[in-house]
């Protein structure tokens, strides 16, 4: 599964001041009379029960939300063989029906434990068999979470539940729900449970034949898991369809779709010779956006299969595009769901942003068929299991079909700008949690993004050719089963005969290590050392840190930036660039026949999740990587040191300043911009070798997130601030320089639109100098900015000129903005774009145009995109951190309202307040101020009660 919210959103990526982060549940009231009086079809026995049957949950009084420790897992005491469902789907109440086939999995003692069901509040118990006999009321007891039967019968035996819910009234979207007249179903984590009673744990795997009943007329398409066995039509205009799913899995790969939908159908032929039918069903008015997600699920198949040796095993794969999703998508068996703007694409509707994200996350749904539906989690404390080895995948993937040194770069600059983040505030944890209160807060950067470089670590380790012996190990030994990291660890290191123990702390701790490098060079002997130290902070529960495996690449740069020759101590010769093992908390180095001193490149390619502080490093020494570093990682990286100094800098002088004096006066007095940066600058953007994709990396400042990381208590405003300085001062010494680069790279008009590396690297850069100069405040710079949006051949660059004008208060802003919802209005994927860019504006005193886009027709506050585009889009921009409190203020609000609507989303969307404690004392009282009234709330959902609490708790530890 792919979290839309955790990914970076449009401003992140085309915006330089973006900062890589600009981007009520109703209970079922149904009584027993309720069900006595409705007249069930016939395939689903409904037992008529008095007015005093114990059918309904009982009160209980309010009680704490308590953790699940991963310390204390233990196997199910049954297992389920197969399941089948049966769906009357309804306008009213929807009934289903499961029969389970169970066996023990206990320790036989003579009697038989009770058997405890996961539930929710919103399901209702129809009716309850035991080996085909009704349960007595004395048999069995119904909580809001659980249902128990007391004493089942020893040995096998079956079950039968019926339950009834109300799928047009869950505005959780977890479990069963309708969105846009059409039902569907999200059942990762515990959504299930949401259906019907059931063992809703990912080590409980059965094999799953699904019976859905339907109106005909409304709902004429019906799909679920596996292949298609049966269909046909029964009384009152209603029809039927059986599904086979043969591949045993958990509940939470169980998917259902039924509506009016229309499909565009395609086949690949695998290796192997066998044909695959792929279809895509969307709307009827989506159909013809589904071309290129159609070209990526066949480009996926084809890499999975070379790369990894893995074809697919069913004979029909679904895809269905849903407009109300809380995720990005999901991988259920045969049948993936998917966040509508995540399939659908054309030139004028989606940026070349959008068609990436499209194409990566086509190919990590299809990808978790093998790593996470064949092989999957033994408990939810293992998800990234699953979810860091196939976002590793997906990116090894984009990276193939793209540019992979970009690639890279994207990938490393979301991590740094998010996840370190995370590591260092109240929600830190392991990639492998030990404890959570609601899994659904936990689908983190953390276990997704850092949980891929941990991956990398063994393929950086282990080589291209130990990593496929490691996979081929894991599938032969884990295939059809439910396992742990630890299982994936060993299937490594016995492939390859390694010691990879050092990787095994990764999993369990949090935080991210520091790795100290100094470095010395003698002469008379010709040699080189490397000294490295690591240390990682506390974070929270974990105040002692081990050292872990640190994989560190370096290479060693001449007077003239070409690589050396290296011959390492004890191996001889390494080639140019080599891997040392950092796992200790201290290890040295030594290169011999080294005749000049060299400039160290280290960390190449980002080979660990690691801060990196090189002890002795100059400019110079970063302007000749930044210049010539073979690395192409390490050369936009010795860029994004030049400016991260250049901004603390200018950070602590204009902090420390006059207030009495603008921010540009303070910057100025204290050397603004130097020429040796501005040259360097210039050079990039010069370098006709470079790829354009590379140099809109390259120039672009680091994010505010990663500035932030490195200031004691620091004033946001003032952050976002000096980086505008920054490129202001760029945008004046290099305007003829930008301003042709923009020119050179434009798309003539009537340039057809194409998604390629080479178009959308031309894209990126003329974009890229498009906003630097547009950082400044000049009418006629506002004027070519609108008359580029009006004569935009595609979205990727209407989308960026509105970005820049979305910036400065303008007429030329406003005419753009109306012009884009005139255009657009009635296309809801669209719609959030011109959400977004509004919410996510630099613009002083932008809050009263976002409280204004709440009541805006644009903006539904039950649609998941709508909320992540407006209030997520809103926490990622200077105006959330207004001096007077009052941006957080509107997002305590929205958190407490989309609470009693969208427990996922609200917690989401407060998880803006946990990075309080990186900020100014003052911000920081204001932000807890909203975790506190948010605490306060009567009926918190557990999803947002963990995160505030968690918040708080750290507060008070720091006390």
């Amino acid at each position: 599964m792919r979290s839309l919210a955790r990914q970076p959103s449009l401003r992140r990526v085309l915006h330089p001041r973006s900062a890589l982060a600009r981007a009520a549940v109703q209970h079922l009231k149904l009584g027993p009379t309720t069900v006595t009086k409705y007249s069930a079809p016939s395939s689903v026995v409904v037992c008529a029960m008095s007015s005093t049957a114990t059918v309904q949950a009982p009160v209980e009084a309010p009680t704490k939300p308590q953790p699940i420790f991963r310390k204390d897992y233990k196997p199910p005491a049954y297992l389920v063989d197969t399941v089948h469902l049966n769906f009357i789907l309804s306008e009213d109440i929807t009934h289903v029906h499961s029969k389970l086939s169970l066996k023990p999995n206990y320790t036989a003692n003579g009697s038989a434990p009770p058997l405890v069901l996961n539930g929710r509040d919103d399901v209702k118990l129809v009716d309850l068999k035991v080996a085909g006999v009704p349960v007595p009321e004395s048999g069995y007891e119904v909580t809001p979470k659980h249902l128990t039967i007391k004493s089942p019968p020893t040995g096998p035996f079956e079950l039968e539940v019926t339950t009834a819910i109300k799928p047009q009234d869950n505005s959780l979207l977890e479990g069963l729900y309708k969105s846009g007249g059409n039902y569907c179903t999200q059942c990762e984590a515990e959504g299930f449970r949401g259906i019907t009673y059931f063992l809703d744990r990912p080590d409980v795997m059965a094999c799953y034949t699904t019976r859905i009943e339907a109106d005909k007329t409304k709902y004429p398409v019906l799909l679920s898991n596996g292949n298609l066995k049966e269909q046909g039509e029964v009384d009152d205009g209603r029809h039927f369809a059986v599904w086979e799913d043969p591949f045993p899995k958990p509940c939470y790969l169980f998917a259902l779709v039924a509506g009016d939908l229309v499909t565009k159908e395609d086949t690949y032929t695998t290796g192997s010779g066998k044909a695959v039918t792929l279809r895509i069903y969307t709307q009827p008015a989506n159909i013809d956006q589904v071309d290129f997600a159609m070209a990526s699920l066949k480009k996926a198949m084809k890499w999975d299969e070379d790369v990894y040796g893995l074809e697919y095993d069913l004979d029909l794969f679904n895809i269905v595009a849903v407009d109300d999703f809380n995720m990005g998508a999901m991988e259920n068996k045969s049948l993936n769901i998917f966040n509508s703007r995540l399939v659908l694409a054309d030139p004028d509707s989606s940026t070349d942003l959008d068609y990436a994200r499209i194409e990566g996350v086509v190919a990590h749904e299809y990808f978790h068929n093998w790593t996470g539906n064949r092989v999957t989690c033994r408990d939810w404390f293992q998800l990234t299991l699953k979810e860091g080895l196939t976002v590793f995948r997906d990116q090894s993937f984009s990276a193939d079909m793209n540019s992979a040194p970009v690639k890279r770069i994207e990938d490393v600059a979301i991590l740094r700008a998010s996840q370190f983040s995370e590591d260092a505030g109240p929600m830190a944890h392991p990639i492998r949690p030990d404890s959570y209160i609601k899994m659904d807060n936990f689908y983190t950067v953390t276990v997704y993004e850092k949980g891929a470089e941990i991956i990398r670590l063994y393929h950086t380790l282990l080589g291209p050719e130990g990593y496929r012996k490691g996979m081929d190990l894991y599938f032969k030994r884990h295939d059809g089963q439910a396992v742990t990291c630890d299982d994936f660890l060993a299937a490594m290191a016995d492939a390859n005969g390694e010691d990879l123990s050092g990787i095994g702390k990764w999993y369990s701790q949090a935080g991210t290590p520091t790795l100290m490098v100094s470095t010395s060079y003698d002469a008379a002997k010709k040699t080189f050392t490397i000294n490295t130290k690591q240390t990682t902070p506390p974070t929270n529960g974990q105040p002692d840190k081990l050292p872990v495996l640190i994989p560190l690449k370096v290479g060693l740069l001449g007077p003239d930036g070409t690589d050396l020759p290296l011959h390492l101590e004890g191996k001889g010769d390494v080639g140019t660039s080599t891997v040392l093992r950092c796992d200790d908390t201290a290890n040295t180095f030594t290169f011999t026949d080294i005749e000049v001193e060299p400039v160290l490149s280290a960390l190449r390619g980002f080979s660990a999740p690691v801060k990196l502080v090189v002890e002795g490093q100059t400019d110079d020494h970063l302007r000749l990587m930044f210049a010539h570093d073979s690395d192409s990682f390490n050369r936009w990286e010795a860029g994004q040191r030049l400016y991260m100094k250049l901004i603390l800098q200018l950070y602590d002088a204009a902090a420390a300043g006059s207030a009495s004096a603008s921010v540009s006066e303070r910057c100025a007095a204290a050397g603004g911009v130097k020429p040796e940066l501005v040259e360097a600058f210039k050079a990039v953007l010069e370098d006709e070798q470079l790829d354009g994709s590379f140099k809109a990396m390259a120039i672009r400042l680091p994010a505010v997130n990663e500035i932030v990381d490195r200031i004691d208590h620091a004033d946001p405003a003032l952050v976002w601030q000096i980086r505008h300085y920054v490129y202001q001062q760029l945008a004046m010494q290099l305007r003829p320089v930008l301003e042709q680069l923009t020119k050179q790279n434009q798309m003539p008009p009537g340039t057809p639109y194409e998604f390629n590396a080479t178009a959308a690297a031309k894209r990126a850069i003329s974009n890229m100098a498009q906003s630097i100069v547009g950082s400044l405040d000049d009418a006629e710079i506002q004027e070519q900015l609108l008359r580029r949006f009006r004569e935009a051949t595609n979205m990727t660059d209407r989308m960026a000129a509105l970005t820049v004008l979305c910036d400065h208060d303008t007429p030329q802003r406003e005419a753009a903005l109306q012009e884009f919802y005139q255009a657009n209005k009635d296309k809801p994927l669209i719609l959030l774009k011109w959400l977004a860019v509004q919410a996510g504006s630099f613009m002083p005193g932008n809050l009263k145009n976002v409280k204004a886009l709440t009541s805006h027709p644009a903006f539904t506050i039950t649609t998941p995109n709508c909320c992540y585009s407006l209030f997520l889009g809103f926490a990622r921009s200077a105006n959330f951190h207004a001096s007077d409190g009052s941006g957080y203020e509107f997002l305590g609000d929205a958190v407490v309202q989309l609470d009693k609507i969208n427990h996922q989303v609200a917690s989401r969307v407060a998880g803006a307040f946990t990075t309080f404690k990186q900020y100014d004392k003052e911000r920081q009282a204001m932000m807890m101020a909203q975790l506190k009234r948010i605490a306060a709330v009567e009926g918190l959902s557990e999803n947002v009660f963990e995160i505030v609490t968690r918040s708080l708790q750290q507060v008070e530890a720091a006390t």
